[in-house]
């Protein structure tokens, strides 16, 4: 059931018609929870199992899971004496959300119960019809037993960002998270020199101006002329470094710009230990700045042959675009290497999980129910997880605010009960 606390506490910063859907939401919890507490008082036997009593007839119903795989288990009284296992025959019905129905017929055990030869799947949430017959007396029972299980309305999920998708294929990737420095590319650099000795008479640029090639950029009177000649940018780029003043003197070869051709950067990534075997050109890396959180994706180039001698690391190297200039050389970045990708049949992402009773569960919704529905995982990435049990395609996962479902669920005390 759900908790109108954790509902008017979700509401409340969503703002404003929060509090009419809370106390909305508080009066149907208070109307669900007298039922809940109804079932709760539910007589029980003396072997911890449901009573169900109809005219003198009394059916005791378990779920015998102490050790063993969960099944159902039964014992019959008539007029309050306990009567043989052979007296009678049990059949127990359940239907889980969604509709999925099973039936278990219970048989005679030597130590005077009946079972179930099938056990019983989680989660152990379910509406339930029991069926006895007693000599020539038929009996029926329905009652709800429910276990991790909510009501949440459509308008209130929405309001707590509460989003679902459906269960599906995909891939799970072999990713690798790793860090490293932009750095210009070799050949992209160049320096502006003076060719003759003597007074500089005009500079025309400073740091961070873009410049093309064949653009005057300094004047300079010649000491072996005394003429001026004009200093050209022998590339298209950023100017990066300004070594000349006006009225200074230049020597010969004296560098008076650096120019930087910074449309594309390299990431010179650094890769430690056994990593370093396992990852090869070509595949694919997603770089992301660290002052924005912004990712590009681009291929790994190549590894370089040796380590960088500070951090014992290999280097490995590509390229990105920095066309809108705000990509800056020895900035930090981090990148996820992705060595290979797994198809997998079923998969949710990592958000859609859950930790409830020492076991992995997703949250399935069918209308405005919400099922803690326990899973079995296998590969899993950064982002997503390979569903191998539990799960349908097609089941409605919540993925999105599923930590506010498991609230609920324990708030209400409705984890895991029989």
């Amino acid at each position: 059931m759900i908790s109108a606390l954790a509902l008017a506490l979700s509401l409340a910063a969503c703002g404003g018609d929060a509090d009419d859907h809370a106390n909305e939401a508080a009066g149907e919890h208070a109307a669900e929870a007298s039922g809940e507490h109804a079932e709760a008082e539910a007589a029980t036997g003396e072997h911890g199992g449901r009573l169900l009593e109809q005219d003198g007839y009394r059916v005791e119903l378990a779920m015998a899971e102490d050790g063993t795989p969960p099944r159902f288990q039964a014992w019959l009284y008539q007029d309050g004496e306990p009567l043989p296992s052979t007296a009678g025959k049990v059949e127990v019905r359940v239907t889980r959300l969604g509709g999925q129905a099973v039936s278990y017929t219970l048989t005679p055990q030597e130590d005077g119960s009946l079972a179930a030869i099938d056990t019983v799947a989680e989660p152990h949430s379910f509406d339930v019809e029991a069926l006895a017959s007693i000599g020539d007396k038929m009996l029926r029972w329905e009652y709800p037993s429910y276990e991790g299980r909510t009501i949440i309305a459509a308008a209130t999920a929405e309001k707590s960002g509460i989003e679902v998708q459906p269960v599906g294929p995909g891939v799970i990737a072999d990713e690798h998270e790793v860090q490293g420095l932009l750095t210009p590319i070799e050949g992209r650099v160049a320096e502006v020199t003076a060719r003759f000795p003597g007074p500089i008479r005009s500079l025309r640029a400073n740091v961070g101006d873009q410049v093309r090639s064949g653009q005057t950029l300094a004047t300079i009177e010649s000491n072996l002329s005394l003429s001026n000649y004009s200093v050209a940018a022998p590339i298209s780029g950023v100017v990066t470094a300004r070594n000349a003043s006006v009225g200074g003197l230049a020597g010969e070869g004296m560098a008076l710009f650096e120019i930087a051709d910074l449309s594309q950067l390299w990431v010179d990534l650094h890769i430690f230990g056994a990593d370093a075997q396992h990852i090869r050109p070509g595949v694919p890396v997603a770089v992301t700045r660290m002052s924005d959180g912004k990712t590009v994706d681009t291929m790994l180039e190549r590894v370089l042959p040796g380590m960088a001698t500070a951090s014992q690391s290999t280097v490995a190297r590509a390229t990105i675009d920095n066309s809108d200039g705000l990509w800056r050389p020895g900035s930090a970045v981090k990148a996820r290497i992705t060595v290979e990708q797994q198809p997998v049949e079923l998969m949710v992402p990592l958000t859609a999980l859950q930790t409830m009773g020492g076991e992995e569960v997703v949250f399935v919704r069918v209308g405005e129910a919400y099922q803690a529905q326990p899973v079995e995982v296998g590969q899993r990435d950064g982002q997503r997880v390979e569903i191998t049990a539990g799960l349908n395609k097609g089941d409605q996962v919540v993925v999105e605010e599923s930590y506010l479902i498991k609230a609920d669920i324990e708030k209400s005390g409705a984890s895991h009960a029989h």
